[in-house]
């Protein structure tokens, strides 16, 4: 079995920023266990699979430990590879994915443009232990569909902040995301999910379904730029459109190669 990989820097205009993805193009799906062990040898934070459909490709996503509903900087990747390395001769890649719907990315200039489901999120009180966790005192608490969002009082609680991750392994959901009104954009934030073996995320494409709702409601304006505050880093340009969030940003291809399994 020989199938084309792709290692791509996602949300970023070159290597070793960004957050890396693995992109595997398969003939047809392949036992579950053997796309998890792939996943798992590839030890980023997901991997993702596609399989050439009828109307463009189906997609899946996987952590080294899990499947996920939802990824937004390896379906970036993914669309990268197809649009630069093999060459599709569309404007615009739909995708058919298993519990999201369908996702589609669009050629915006030396942008690719991701239409997903937008997850605006609900006040709530505080999780027990999350305080403890976060090592922060959120100014407020808020829950989507899949993640919690913690608003903090700056950029710099968001950048200083050093989580517990054992401790916020324990909090019931996918991640947590903390962010603040950014110094040089209109927003930053992190994303921990230790839950589903991902510490934390270099730049997350699906929190931001939750971040350009809360933050355009806030902000009052639905173009929203943003920056991610992790090591590597990265920066998206969001669109709040009501039911959907569009999410924009550049890649990089670090590597190509072949699995052999």
């Amino acid at each position: 079995m020989r199938i084309p990989l792709y290692h791509v820097d996602a949300f970023t205009s070159k290597v070793f920023s960004g957050n890396p993805a693995a992109v595997c193009l398969l003939d047809c799906w392949l036992d579950d266990k053997i796309l998890q062990a792939m996943a798992a040898e590839n030890n980023l934070s997901e991997t993702a699979f596609l399989v050439r459909n009828a109307i463009g490709f189906d997609i899946r996503w996987f952590t080294p430990l899990t499947e996920v509903a939802l990824c937004g900087h390896a379906t970036l990747a993914s669309a990268f590879v197809l649009f630069k390395c093999r060459k599709w001769p569309e404007e615009n890649i739909r995708f058919q994915t298993r519990w999201s719907g369908e996702l589609e990315v669009t050629r915006n200039g030396d942008l690719l443009e991701m239409n997903f489901p937008a997850r605006a999120p609900h006040a709530i009180s505080p999780p027990a232990g999350l305080k403890e966790a976060l090592g922060v005192t959120p100014k407020e608490t808020l829950s989507s569909v899949e993640d919690l969002l913690v608003l903090l009082d700056s950029e710099k609680a968001v950048r200083d902040a050093q989580p517990d991750f054992p401790a916020l392994a324990k909090i019931a959901c996918r991640g947590i995301i903390i962010t603040a009104s950014g110094d040089q954009s209109d927003f930053v934030s992190r994303f921990f999910a230790p839950r589903i073996g991902v510490p934390e995320d270099p730049v997350t494409g699906s929190s931001h379904c939750v971040l350009a709702p809360y933050w355009a409601g806030v902000l009052g304006k639905n173009l929203l730029h943003a920056f991610q505050l992790s090591k590597r880093g990265g920066e998206l340009f969001c669109t709040n459109a009501g039911d959907r969030v569009k999410i924009s940003g550049r890649s990089a291809l670090y590597l190509e190669g072949t699995i052999t399994a």
